[in-house]
């Protein structure tokens, strides 16, 4: 618990003092790309196993 607790506190701490406007709105539009991104590759996948795509 000690561990994930030291880990939330050095992530806030890194994030806490980011400043520039342009740096924040940078993260949060990569952050969503990244989960678009994922949510495609998470489709595709399904969607191979629900049509019977042999994984040879």
């Amino acid at each position: 618990m000690k561990t994930a607790l030291l880990i939330k506190e050095i992530y806030l701490e890194a994030f806490r003092n980011l400043g520039h406007y342009l740096i924040k709105s940078y993260f949060k539009a990569f952050s969503w790309f990244c989960f678009a991104a994922f949510l495609i590759v998470l489709y595709a996948f399904i969607f191979r196993l629900a049509t019977g795509f042999a994984f040879d």
